[in-house]
């Protein structure tokens, strides 16, 4: 690991929920600790004040919107690049990369810093996203997503490191007692006293999964009236209609008593280990999944569609837990199988963050010698 201070720079959308966001906050905190200067730019959010408690700077600029207008933040950019003299910059979404790249290919070669992407997805490929890929240095968090480049993008494949996101062990662990917190859960939701959860964790969109994780529920509870879905998550504005759909479709079931919808919640984590399985049920490839992850770190019990970046940690650290793809008949028995499994997880180390900071650091290291 580098003993030199950097001065890092990560762009992204926002600050609000999400993978890419806590991650970004993740590592900017990991950065400090190591003595490095943190600075992230984004259009703001909820996170913000956590960011700044743990000693990184944030610059609020526009960087989020999908429009041609967003052009004009490159000159702003640019002057903010040549201010603050940075080692690295590091892009993780495509309009914040596309703003960054046209502001420092102009920068003149002695004044500018090294240039990262990560890949956080499995972007359509088109125009658009290539920016992505004109990174001096990549970063893909699974393999399918390093396939991914390598197969659309002309990409040299030593440009290309897979580092996985990594969980916080401080977040993320068995905690001796939740007493405390299971009184106020249950003060809250008495639904969920005495049952056995099932937890589908995930922003409400239509590819998460949700409506196959409500069917499965069905034959869940036909099998035994004791399990209790739980979906946590809250749907984006514009598609609050969705959330809409899946209570009607909780209400065609006759499952308004048997599913809790928790909305957005900050103690994921005690729900992980509340549960009896934690469910991960795209109905398409995730670059990723980090929930798969988090729920394997604390202990939980986890069950997945084979396919995507989710089923490379279960491969991994519980690969039991592996469906065939699509099949929510499979899905529901291998919940009921595994309820009664009482096998110890534990996490490869490649999953967790200081892993993550450690190969970060190293992508850094090689992108500062190149000429």
């Amino acid at each position: 690991m580098t003993a030199k201070c950097l001065k890092v720079v990560q762009v992204l959308p926002e600050l609000n929920s999400g993978g890419v966001e806590r991650g970004t906050i993740e590592f900017a905190r990991e950065l400090v600790k190591l003595g490095h200067q943190s600075i992230v730019i984004s259009n703001g959010g909820r996170q913000v004040n956590k960011l700044e408690a743990e000693g990184s700077t944030h610059i609020q600029m526009p960087v989020h919107k999908k429009s041609l207008m967003s052009l004009r933040q490159v000159r702003l950019m640019r002057q903010q690049l040549l201010a603050l003299k940075p080692d690295i910059v590091h892009v993780r979404s495509r309009v914040p990369a596309w703003i960054v790249w046209l502001a420092w290919r102009k920068l003149p070669k002695e004044s500018r810093p090294k240039l990262i992407s990560t890949f956080h997805g499995l972007y359509s490929v088109n125009f658009y996203s290539a920016v992505m890929a004109r990174a001096e240095r990549i970063i893909a968090i699974s393999d399918c997503v390093h396939e991914y480049i390598l197969k659309n993008y002309s990409v040299s494949p030593n440009k290309i490191t897979r580092i996985y996101r990594g969980v916080d062990p401080e977040s993320f662990n068995k905690i001796a007692s939740l007493d405390a917190w299971k009184d106020a859960l249950y003060a809250e939701h008495p639904e969920l006293k005495n049952k056995r959860i099932i937890l589908m964790p995930g922003r409400l969109t239509r590819w998460k999964g949700q409506e196959a994780f409500i069917n499965m529920m069905r034959l869940l509870v036909d099998a035994n009236p004791d399990f209790h879905g739980v979906i946590v998550g809250e749907a984006d504005p514009i598609k609050e209609h969705y959330k809409t759909e899946l209570l009607g479709l909780c209400e065609a079931k006759q499952l308004q008593d048997s599913i809790s919808f928790l909305g957005h919640r900050s103690d994921i984590q005690n729900l992980y280990q509340l549960a009896e399985v934690t469910c991960h049920m795209s109905n398409k490839p995730e670059p990723f999944g980090r929930t798969v992850p988090e729920a394997l770190a604390v202990g939980c019990k986890v069950v997945a569609f084979d396919r995507g970046g989710a089923s490379e940690s279960m491969k991994d650290a519980y690969p039991q837990g592996l469906v065939e793809s699509d099949n929510i008949e499979l899905f529901a028995k291998k919940i009921i199988e595994l309820s009664e499994d009482n096998t110890d997880i534990r996490l490869p180390d490649a999953f967790y963050l200081s892993y993550q900071v450690q190969e970060t650091l190293s992508v850094y290291e090689l992108a500062l010698v190149e000429q």
